[in-house]
């Protein structure tokens, strides 16, 4: 059992949380990701369900009108024009509970972050010059 209801441990606590049809929702994300990226590992990082790759891949989170779906910015800039319908920040795109979730979509961004920070992880890292 979770010791703090509010600030679920594990991704499954934190999906239970929620009324069946959120669940159905969340669950479904979850599932796309794992698909998409199932090397990643599951954590919870600022109270929301979290995939790790390399770094923070995508976090996801349920809210009273909408689901969250936070892929760091370079997710959002990448899909800026299939993005348009939905209200978003820098970080996070807004999905209203009151019509069909972009499924596709969030597995195309997934995938690109998937992408994206497997490069980063590739890529050689720059050495600092040394003082002499």
């Amino acid at each position: 059992m979770d010791p703090d209801p509010e600030n679920p441990q594990a991704i499954d606590d934190y999906i239970a949380r929620y009324p069946e049809e959120i669940r159905a929702i969340l669950q479904k994300i979850r599932a796309i990701i794992r698909e998409i990226a199932p090397d990643a590992s599951e954590a919870m990082k600022y109270r929301l369900p979290t995939f790790v790759l390399n770094g923070n891949l995508v976090h996801f989170g349920a809210f009273k009108h909408h689901i969250g779906f936070y892929p760091a910015p370079a997710g959002i800039e990448a899909f800026v024009g299939k993005l348009a319908p939905y209200q978003q920040s820098k970080g996070a795109i807004q999905f209203p509970l009151n019509q069909p979730i972009p499924y596709d979509l969030i597995a195309e961004i997934v995938a690109f972050r998937t992408t994206q920070n497997r490069e980063k992880a590739a890529a050689p890292k720059s050495k600092k010059p040394t003082s002499s």
